[in-house]
């Protein structure tokens, strides 16, 4: 799976737009809250960065999800 994240900063003063798509990953309970999670909608995402197996970039370990329907939050879930 891949995470995308987009955002506007300010850097030294002026503006800067932020934009990036990352691996992620999940496992255990956290993957039944994703199986519900709609595509195209933004989702609040917690975990950590490592290493990928193979030793080329990095990926997001997806630890808990706070899922968002059409302007409605949902409980997070976590592993």
């Amino acid at each position: 799976m891949s995470l995308r994240h987009a955002s506007d900063v300010a850097q030294l003063g002026s503006p800067r737009k932020v934009a990036f798509e990352i691996r992620a990953r999940a496992i255990g309970p956290v993957t039944e809250a994703l199986l519900a999670a709609e595509l195209g909608v933004d989702h609040a995402f917690e975990g950590f960065l490592g290493a990928q197996r193979n030793g080329r970039g990095i990926v997001f370990h997806v630890e808990t999800v706070r899922l968002t329907t059409k302007g409605h939050h949902h409980a997070p879930a976590s592993r």
